[in-house]
C-alpha cells in the first residue's frame, strides 16, 4: 500500500488540467467555487474508479469510437464553459468583481463533468490501479485512497487559487480564455 500511496502522491502532485480548472474557478469566483469545483472533480474521480472496477473503462479503451466520443464531448463542454465565461456582462458589473456562478450545484456539476468527460482519466485508472491490486475489493480500496489524496491536494489548490484571486482582485474574461485553452489541450492531446 505504501508504494501505491507514494506513486499516487507523485502523480497527483504533477499539475494538470484538473488543477488548472480548479485554480481558475477559485481565483475567478472565490473560495466556495473552488472548493465545490474540487469536490466535483473528485466525485468524477470516484466515478472513474467505479467504472474501472466494473470493467467499463476496459470497454472504452477497446473502443476508439466510444473513447473519441467522450473526448470530444469533453472538448465541447470546455468550449461551452469558456464561451459562457466570455459572454458580455451587464455594465453594472465591474471587471474587478468576481462573477459568482448561479448555484453550488452548477459549480459541483461542472467539476464532475470536466473530469468525467476526460477519457484519459478512466484509462489512467485502468492502467494504474491493477498494478497494485487484482481483486475488485482491492481496486476499490486503492481507488478510495487515491481519491482521498487527490481531494486533499485539490482542496489545497482551491484555497490557493482563491487566495490569489483575492489578492489580485481578478475577474474579467481570463477564466473563459483558460477554459478555451483547456479545450484546445484536450482536443490535441
Amino acid at each position: 500500500m505504501w508504494a501505491f500511496v507514494l506513486a499516487s502522491a507523485v502523480l497527483i502532485a504533477v499539475p494538470g488540467p484538473n488543477m488548472v480548472y480548479i485554480v481558475t474557478r477559485a481565483a475567478a469566483h472565490g473560495r466556495r467555487a473552488g472548493l465545490l469545483s474540487a469536490l466535483g472533480v473528485e466525485a468524477g474521480t470516484l466515478a472513474h474508479v467505479g467504472l474501472a472496477v466494473a470493467g467499463v473503462a476496459a470497454l472504452l479503451a477497446a473502443s476508439p469510437v466510444a473513447s473519441g466520443a467522450i473526448r470530444w464531448a469533453g472538448v465541447g463542454y470546455l468550449l461551452w464553459l469558456g464561451l459562457r465565461a466570455l459572454r458580455p456582462r451587464p455594465a453594472a458589473a465591474a471587471p474587478s468583481v468576481p462573477i459568482v456562478p448561479e448555484s453550488a450545484g452548477r459549480m459541483f456539476r461542472d467539476g464532475v463533468l470536466v473530469n468525467l468527460l476526460n477519457p484519459k482519466v478512466g484509462l489512467f485508472f485502468l492502467a494504474f490501479l491493477p498494478q497494485f491490486a487484482t481483486t475488485q475489493a482491492g481496486l476499490l480500496v486503492h481507488g478510495a485512497v487515491f481519491f482521498a489524496l487527490a481531494l486533499a491536494v485539490d482542496l489545497g489548490y482551491a484555497l490557493a487559487g482563491a487566495a490569489v484571486g483575492d489578492r489580485l482582485r481578478v475577474g474579467g474574461r481570463w477564466p473563459g480564455v483558460i477554459h478555451l485553452a483547456l479545450a484546445g489541450y484536450a482536443a490535441l492531446a
